[in-house]
């Protein structure tokens, strides 16, 4: 791989404006309010303009967007027409990213930097009714956003074909790995053709990714500006020790603190990103869960309600935890220490972005040590473990006492720590606590109840009269 000192990006330029870009996206840049680059953009974009392939290595938050996409649609302006026929947009440029979320920002921008020139792109992912996206692609596209499975579906239903595409970028690509996309990733690039321009971006470079670059890119470039798995300087980094019941009364005296205005709470568990967004909303916050048992209509619109700020709080699991970009994050919380030590960098690396400041606290218990030691090892810094005080959020009540005689010497007042509570008197019932007394007839009640049938009154024919017995086999004789 050829040492990133020898590239042409030696000596970036700092601003938009001093690239060999079209004034077309110059123009779109300018409508999102960028005017300088962020170093990943200042070392990548001049490479990939020059048609290498390259690796990109940042932490979360420094525009890797931006810096593969400028570049590739400069390089498709060359296509760019308004012809509506479906065979002169081609699928020329692909991106796969590993969640759905991701994929669908991605596209977002991708879109905001077309959008004055005649080229298309579309975004492709599970979750969601395939039609739609099938017709879309039918209808042509130049940019395909798309996650690995449900692009392998259209692929198999011949919706879109891929003997055209000059550019792929592999967005997030130690998460694919980390997910198992490995197997989908290699039927997928073995539909493009071998001529093409690669560039693989991601927030860590693992010994898995480096293999992955040997097998399918081209002499790359390693672009590298930040040290590998670094946490953000910007970034307030607090390790509170708090007991596992404690936790969400520490986040809500947190936030009460810092004012903080929103924040992003990290969980493990689907089920505990559900139970714990209820038990935030039933403490008066508003809050929203974002995790995979949510249909993909409901997760996007619970990121969009978390962006446009009607969410206080928003519950994820690790879902979250890649690639989005959330406009001034005040902070994010580790609810549940993670049990990859890689997770928390990008955790915390929503907040903090683009040189901005920001607050990350992880609540440890007594037995998360080893997860912490991970993420020491990791990181190769020494955390230290803060005790955590809790504000006494309600006045506690003294525990009930029963009021034994003995307690107190007869005729003395009651004190006053406890009031003394008796027992309602029960209303006797002077019939069930009489004595019993027999009856002064010698035959039971309900024989003498008993009445002979009145004289010549006719008998039910389903009555047999009683037969006579005389009295010497044991009857009352007559």
């Amino acid at each position: 791989m050829t040492d990133p000192t020898d590239s042409p990006a030696a000596d970036p330029p700092a601003r938009f404006d001093t690239l060999a870009l079209d004034a077309k996206l110059l123009r779109a840049v300018a409508d999102q309010g960028y005017a300088t680059m962020t170093p990943i953009q200042a070392k990548a974009i001049p490479i990939v303009l020059a048609s290498r392939d390259v690796m990109g290595a940042a932490q979360t938050g420094t525009g890797k967007t931006a810096a593969f996409s400028l570049p590739l649609l400069q390089k498709m302006l060359r296509h760019e027409n308004a012809s509506m026929s479906p065979a002169r947009h081609p699928v020329r440029a692909l991106v796969l990213a590993p969640t759905r979320e991701l994929a669908d920002q991605v596209a977002a921008n991708v879109k905001a930097y077309a959008k004055h020139t005649q080229l298309r792109a579309a975004v492709v992912f599970g979750g969601i009714d395939i039609k739609p996206q099938a017709a879309e692609l039918k209808a042509g596209v130049e940019v395909l956003i798309a996650t690995p499975g449900r692009l392998l579906d259209h692929i198999e239903a011949r919706n879109c074909v891929l003997n055209q595409v000059e550019y792929v970028v592999l967005d997030e690509a130690d998460r694919m790995l980390d997910i198992g996309f490995l197997p989908d990733l290699q039927r997928i690039l073995s539909y493009l053709p071998k001529a093409r321009q690669t560039l693989l971006f991601s927030a860590t470079f693992s010994p898995e990714i480096r293999r992955l670059a040997q097998s399918y890119l081209q002499d790359p470039i390693t672009v590298e500006v930040a040290q590998r798995n670094a946490t953000a300087s910007t970034v307030e980094q607090h390790f509170f020790s708090v007991a596992e019941d404690d936790k969400r009364r520490a986040v809500r005296q947190l936030v009460a603190r810092r004012e903080l205005s929103q924040a992003l709470v990290f969980v493990n568990s689907k089920l505990g990103a559900a139970r714990l967004a209820r038990a935030f909303e039933r403490d008066g916050l508003k809050t929203t869960a974002l995790h995979g048992d949510k249909s993909q209509d409901e997760r996007l619109k619970a990121l969009d309600a978390f962006k446009r700020g009607d969410v206080q709080l928003l519950v994820a699991t690790d879902v979250a935890a890649r690639g989005l970009d959330i406009v001034d994050l005040p902070a994010v919380f580790n609810y549940d220490v993670p049990f990859n030590a890689e997770d928390y960098v990008h955790r915390i690396g929503r907040t903090g972005r683009a040189g901005a400041a920001g607050l990350s606290v992880t609540l440890v218990t007594r037995d998360d040590t080893r997860l912490v030691g991970d993420i020491e090892r990791l990181i190769k810094k020494k955390l230290e473990i803060e005790p955590f005080e809790l504000d006494d959020e309600r006045p506690r009540r003294p525990p009930r006492r029963v009021r034994d005689d003995d307690d107190e010497p007869r005729g003395a007042p009651a004190p006053e720590r406890y009031t003394e509570r008796r027992a309602p008197p029960v209303p006797a019932d002077p019939l069930f606590e009489a004595p019993y007394e027999a009856s002064g007839s010698g035959a039971p009640q309900w024989e003498s109840a008993r009445k002979e049938p009145a004289a010549g009154r006719r008998l039910s024919p389903n009555i047999k009269p009683k037969r006579k017995v005389a009295a010497l086999l044991g009857g009352s004789g007559g």
